[in-house]
């Protein structure tokens, strides 16, 4: 599991994914729309039987995260156990606070490194590259085109990149009453699509997934023109990512 945004759980219930079955989770940076269901989704995975420990990646403040979220809910966490007689949730949740690139884990079946990523203003936010026996994948949280990014990227199967249309963002925000700064802080820590199409064209990668779509879900901006805009640097493979797609 990457991130931890709106509707995580029941993204996951509709994949067809038990919840109980949750084992790691890797966020990429703390803004709202990439861990703010964490708790909610760990302890949606313990009300479904979880009983074996999920580990939990990402850059601090994990730990007091988890910590605010088990207090939040201890009541509901405390009447479960003994009525229900549920295992105790906080010992089947280990959490990995992680300070910057380099190797995450390796379970002997995929390995998981990560690379700093620039998105300000957050001061630590992550890629994560999966390396199975028969496939690669990198996702590039959200970012602005980064070195580090393309040297994590290099030779993989799949790149999961995020995507923004820059003078869509403008049109869209300009009317509100935070429009100008809205739009300067957008367009400052994401990636266009056709810089997506350059990062992955230097890393040699053999599919690029736009993700992360900035305007999302927008009619006035086709599929067609998302990948479009990637292919004028990136002659490979090009998918529009929606959500339960299975590439």
């Amino acid at each position: 599991m990457i991130d931890c945004g709106y509707g995580v759980a029941r993204q996951m219930v509709l994949a067809g994914l038990p919840l109980n079955r949750l084992r790691h989770v890797f966020i990429t940076h703390h803004h709202s729309d990439h861990d703010i269901d964490l708790g909610p989704l760990l302890q949606l995975a313990w009300l479904s039987g979880l009983v074996t420990p999920v580990d939990c990646w990402g850059p601090p403040p994990m730990q007091q995260m988890i910590a605010d979220y088990l207090r939040y809910e201890a009541y509901d966490i405390r009447i479960r156990q003994s009525d229900e007689h549920r295992p105790p949730l906080r010992p089947l949740i280990r959490t990995h606070e992680l300070s910057g690139g380099g190797p995450v884990m390796d379970d002997g079946r995929m390995r998981v490194s990560a690379a700093k990523v620039v998105h300000p203003p957050i001061d630590l936010a992550l890629a994560y590259r999966f390396d199975a026996p028969d496939r690669s994948i990198v996702i590039s949280g959200d970012t602005r085109p980064t070195d580090t990014l393309i040297r994590l990227a290099k030779g993989a199967d799949v790149l999961v990149h995020e995507a923004m249309m820059p003078d869509r963002v403008v049109q869209l925000v300009g009317s509100l009453p935070n429009g100008q700064e809205l739009a300067r802080s957008v367009l400052s820590h994401h990636t266009s699509a056709e810089q997506a199409g350059e990062v992955a064209a230097a890393a040699g990668v053999k599919m690029l997934v736009l993700s992360h779509l900035v305007p999302a879900e927008d009619p006035a901006v086709p599929d067609a023109e998302w990948i479009a805009a990637a292919r004028r640097h990136y002659s490979g493979p090009v998918v529009v990512g929606r959500d339960l797609m299975q590439i």
